[in-house]
C-alpha cells in the first residue's frame, strides 16, 4: 500500500544495503568496512569534545575538517566540500550538476546507488556495458551525455582505469562534469585529485568510511574547482546546513591528520588482499585485479549462489549480486588475516568436491 506516497517514489527502487547481521556472530565480509580500528587520534579527539558542546549546533562549513582536507591534500580550501558519507555527497553532485530529464551515463556494472539517484532527481540514465573482462571502455563515454559517473575503482569489480583513460574521458566531455568517486582509491589506486587543477569539469569524490575506518562516522568529502564547490554548498545549504556533527568533524579532521596511522593500516588491508587473492586463485578461483578493500570472486563449477549459502552457514557473510553478467560472482571484503584464513578455509571445503 503506497497511499500518500508521492508520484516520485511509488515507483522507485531503493538501493539495498549490505546485511547488517543481529541474530548471531558472523565473520562480516559483506560491507566493505575496515577490519582495523579508527585512528586512536581521532578515537581521542571524538571522546574529548562529546561534552558540554554538544547543546550547540556544529560549524555549518565543517571549517576544521575542511582545513585539514585541504592541508592533507594540498588543495585551497574552497575547493573542498564535506558531507555526511560520500553517499549524500554524490546526491548533492547529482543534484548540483545534472538537471532533470537530462542524460547522465556510467557503466552498466557499478554503483547501485547511481540509477537510484538519477531516479529519484528524474535524471535520465544510459549505462555503458563493461569490457568482457570487467574493465570500463573508453571511447564508448567521449561525449555521451549531459553528465558522467565514474566509480574507480569500480564496485563491485575492484578494477581500477587507468588516469590516461581517465584524462581522456574528461577531455571529451569538457561541457559536462564528469564525477568520479573513489571511494576505495587508498588501497592501491591512483586518485583523479591533482586533475582538477586542469579540468574544472573534474569532481572526485572519497569517504572516511573505509581507509579511515569511520563507516560509524559518516564523513565524505569531495574536491574540486571553487565552482563546483560552491554549486554543492548551493545545494546543500537549501536542504540541510549541518549535514556533520560536530564528533563527526572532529573525529574525521584528526583522522585526516594521522597520516602515519592511515598508511600503515591500509597496507595492512593491501598485503592481505594479496595473500587471499594468491590462495583463492590456488584453488581454482577466476580473481578480479583489485584496486579496493575487496575482491569479486568466481568458481568455474560450484556456484556463486551456492558459495553465498554455504559461506553463510559456516558463519562468513559476502555479499552476492544476482544480476545480468556478475550473477556468478561473490563481492568478498578483506578482512584481518585471521578472518581472511577462515574464508580460505572455508571456500576450499565447500569447493573440494567440485
Amino acid at each position: 500500500m503506497k497511499e500518500f506516497w508521492s508520484s516520485r517514489i511509488r515507483a522507485l527502487t531503493p538501493y539495498t544495503p549490505g546485511e547488517q547481521p543481529k541474530d548471531r556472530k558472523f565473520i562480516k565480509l559483506n560491507t566493505n568496512e575496515n577490519p582495523y580500528p579508527p585512528s586512536p587520534k581521532a578515537v581521542a579527539a571524538i571522546q574529548a569534545a562529546a561534552g558540554e558542546s554538544l547543546r550547540l549546533y556544529p560549524d555549518p562549513e565543517g571549517t576544521e575538517l575542511v582545513k585539514a582536507l585541504a592541508h592533507q591534500y594540498g588543495v585551497a580550501e574552497n575547493q573542498v566540500f564535506v558531507g555526511n558519507g560520500s553517499d549524500e555527497v554524490l546526491a548533492f553532485a547529482f543534484q548540483a550538476f545534472f538537471d532533470p530529464g537530462s542524460t547522465i551515463v556510467f557503466p552498466d556494472i557499478t554503483y547501485s546507488f547511481y540509477p537510484v539517484y538519477a531516479n529519484l532527481f528524474d535524471i535520465r540514465c544510459r549505462t555503458i556495458p563493461l569490457n568482457e573482462d570487467f574493465t570500463v571502455p573508453v571511447e564508448p563515454f567521449f561525449n555521451a551525455g549531459d553528465g558522467v559517473v565514474i566509480a574507480n575503482p569500480n564496485a563491485p569489480t575492484g578494477i581500477e582505469l587507468d588516469q590516461d583513460s581517465l584524462r581522456a574521458i574528461l577531455e571529451r566531455n569538457p561541457d559536462v562534469v564528469v564525477i568520479v568517486d573513489e571511494a576505495y582509491v587508498d588501497f592501491g589506486g591512483t586518485s583523479a585529485l591533482p586533475l582538477i587543477e586542469e579540468y574544472p569539469n573534474l569532481l572526485v569524490v572519497q569517504t572516511a568510511s573505509k581507509s579511515r575506518a569511520l563507516a560509524g562516522l559518516r564523513v565524505g568529502f569531495a574536491f574540486g574547482n571553487a565552482n563546483l564547490i560552491a554549486a554543492m554548498n548551493c545545494v546543500k545549504n537549501s536542504i540541510n546546513s549541518y549535514t556533520l556533527d560536530r564528533l563527526a568533524i572532529i573525529g574525521a579532521a584528526a583522522a585526516v591528520e594521522d597520516r602515519a596511522y592511515f598508511d600503515v593500516q591500509r597496507q595492512k588491508v593491501i598485503d592481505t588482499r594479496t595473500w587471499s587473492t594468491d590462495r583463492l586463485r590456488a584453488l581454482g578461483f577466476t580473481v578480479l585485479p583489485s584496486k579496493s578493500n575487496f575482491i569479486f570472486v568466481s568458481h568455474p563449477v560450484v556456484s556463486a549462489k551456492d558459495l553465498f549459502a554455504g559461506l553463510r552457514e559456516e558463519g562468513i557473510l559476502v555479499r552476492y549480486f544476482a544480476l545480468p553478467r556478475i550473477d556468478n560472482f561473490l563481492r568478498i571484503t578483506i578482512g584481518t588475516d585471521t578472518e581472511m584464513k577462515a574464508l580460505v578455509d572455508a571456500m576450499k571445503k565447500l569447493t573440494c568436491h567440485a
